[in-house]
């Protein structure tokens, strides 16, 4: 199956631009692009619809991919950016292309390009010293650091958690949260005992009982990161582990499920069943052959995977497999936090009886860390730490970003959004059946999948020949 995705906070065009292109062009083959235009249109404040003045890429970002590939392989760039004039939901390239984009950096720009808000915070003169005086938040944090994350990252906490950690990205994120798996999981095995002077002396040398054989579960076709750890959770692009010396961990197909999932519902809960019933097995199995499974990841949804998705009880029995088996319940939030699924947390729609013991961001929240329970925390200083832990510039820009979300409602302008783009596209798969299926979403975290992966590209390149840029997920 082949899909292509829709992740954007604010993309409040979508639903029409999706069914009127589609039914105006019939998804014929458009053999060339728009005039070029003598006007770049790139001093306007605001655009109202693409315009192209050449194909994408243009020559200039053709150019300049030239010279980059001198010093690096970048056969994996799309075109060139004016990030200056891009705004809101159109990016501009440096051929002075207006293009409406419906990827957003991966995801990651949470109020799209250029927000006033965000340029007004770090233009502000209160703000310049943490922008050119990186701290080393581990040791050295500012004097209003414990003031602005209560304003930022505790402000916005998922239900129940109430302690937090900040890093680079999601791979960080998702890295450190394993070693505080392991941790956690060797600290209960102690049982208040401090570590052995073994232990302590072993560890430098990656030997027992300093260093044991945790192992950590994951589904495939999820992604969790690109370093070491969360590269043995990772499973749907061979780019990113060939080659790699990978541990021998647990994973376990996710479930198949078809949409929408109540017109399936009963075979949709056999395959969820079916998928627990492996991840006990697999628990079992490892914990048996002494590799304990210290936790289990898992994405709200996958979206890397292909925008894979499942109950909210099959989500709340995996938190029962990991407490029967004294493992962390690790929930990925890094692509599905701050309220593209119409909550600022997916999970939040699973409406679990107790929080997830780890939850880990990044994206859109401009910054990389996670949350956690009271009861797991670290006792020993620097054992969930480097360089700069973080950036308090980055939490000067998520500040803005929530007084803008709250503000303006944001969520529920989503849901509703959401709702719009989800009936639009549930349209054009009953128009267009014999290559459109399995329409869904939550918020504007949307999916349709195509009926194979030439005509899946073919829709792809048509929508940016006419100036819209969506990506596309991988074959699962």
């Amino acid at each position: 199956m082949l899909k292509f995705t829709q992740r954007h906070l604010l993309s409040n065009t979508v639903g029409v631009w999706w069914k009127n292109r589609l039914e105006k062009c019939g998804l014929a083959t458009i053999t060339s692009v728009p005039k070029p235009k003598q006007d770049r249109h790139v001093q306007s404040d605001i655009y109202s619809k693409p315009i192209l003045c050449t194909p994408v890429p243009g020559p200039k970002s053709i150019n300049k991919l030239h010279e980059l590939n001198k010093f690096q392989n970048a056969d994996a760039v799309t075109f060139f950016v004016d990030y200056k004039h891009s705004k809101g939901n159109y990016v501009v390239d440096v051929d002075g292309n207006v293009i409406l984009d419906l990827f957003m950096q991966i995801s990651s720009l949470p109020l799209g390009y250029n927000h006033p808000s965000l340029i007004k915070a770090l233009y502000s003169p209160e703000n310049m010293d943490v922008l050119i005086n990186r701290p080393n938040l581990g040791s050295f944090p500012p004097d209003d650091f414990t003031d602005r994350l209560k304003r930022t990252l505790l402000a916005v906490a998922p239900p129940g958690l109430h302690q937090v950690y900040t890093f680079g990205c999601g791979s960080c994120a998702n890295e450190f949260a394993l070693k505080m798996a392991w941790q956690t999981y060797r600290t209960n095995q102690r049982k208040g005992r401090p570590p052995s002077q073994d232990e302590l002396t072993s560890c430098i040398l990656n030997k027992t009982p300093g260093c044991q054989p945790y192992t950590v579960l994951s589904f495939n076709g999820a992604t969790h990161g690109r370093t070491l750890g969360v590269l043995a959770c990772s499973h749907n692009r061979w780019n990113v582990k060939l080659d790699s010396p990978i541990m021998d961990w647990p994973v376990v197909e996710f479930p198949l499920i078809k949409y929408p999932y109540d017109q399936h519902a009963q075979v949709n809960r056999f395959e969820e069943n079916k998928t627990l019933e492996e991840v006990e097995k697999q628990v079992w199995t490892y914990n048996k052959n002494e590799k304990p499974v210290t936790a289990i990841i898992v994405e709200p949804i996958q979206g890397e995977g292909g925008d894979r998705r499942a109950s909210a009880a099959f989500y709340a029995q995996l938190q029962q497999i990991c407490k029967q088996n004294g493992a962390l319940f690790i929930v990925d939030e890094v692509q599905t936090g701050v309220g593209g699924t119409g909550k600022f947390w997916a999970h939040e729609h699973w409406q679990l009886n107790e929080p997830p013991d780890i939850v880990t961001f990044a994206k859109k929240m401009l910054q990389g860390g996670f949350y956690y329970k009271d009861e797991i925390r670290c006792m020993e200083a620097g054992r969930i730490y480097n360089t700069w832990n973080g950036d308090p510039g980055k939490l000067v820009s998520l500040e803005a970003v929530i007084d803008v979300i709250k503000e303006n409602d944001l969520l529920s302008q989503v849901q509703q959004v959401g709702k719009k783009l989800l009936f639009g596209m549930m349209e054009i798969q009953e128009q267009f059946s014999q290559i459109l299926h399995s329409a869904r979403g939550q918020g504007t975290f949307c999916a349709i999948d195509v009926v194979d992966q030439e005509t899946r590209d073919a829709i792809i390149q048509r929508l940016r020949n006419v100036g819209k840029y969506m990506s596309l997920m991988a074959e699962v």
